[in-house]
């Protein structure tokens, strides 16, 4: 389930990123792209701006929702251990301890 959602997340978050990036940063929203002139026409200027902040608008919405989500279900997730960089305080090996080397006593 965890990858699903993750999935979709990345999804909306690329789709997100594409269609912030498709407006101008003027308000006029694509103004020299819409192909036709007609008042109605769905690529015109307005149509296409209208679209791509209706789009972002929801994309935004459901990138909110996915990452609380994610959050959430991350949050009842027992977790082994608190810290990636914590290790295991538990050896599985067998093998002996290491001996410590030894001074030699002088004069002798």
């Amino acid at each position: 389930m965890e990858t699903i959602l993750l999935v979709v997340h990345l999804l909306i978050a690329i789709f997100l990123v594409c269609f912030i990036l498709m407006q101008r940063s003027e308000g006029g929203a694509l103004d020299g792209l819409g192909g036709g002139s007609g008042a109605s026409n769905f690529l015109s200027a307005r149509g296409t701006g209208n679209f791509l902040t209706k789009t972002t608008a929801i994309l935004a919405t459901l990138f909110f929702i996915t990452s609380l989500s994610l959050s959430l279900y991350y949050k009842n997730v027992e977790r082994k251990s608190n810290s990636i960089i914590v290790a295991p305080t538990e050896t599985t090996s067998n093998a002996p301890a290491p001996e410590v080397p030894t001074v030699p006593e002088a004069g002798k």
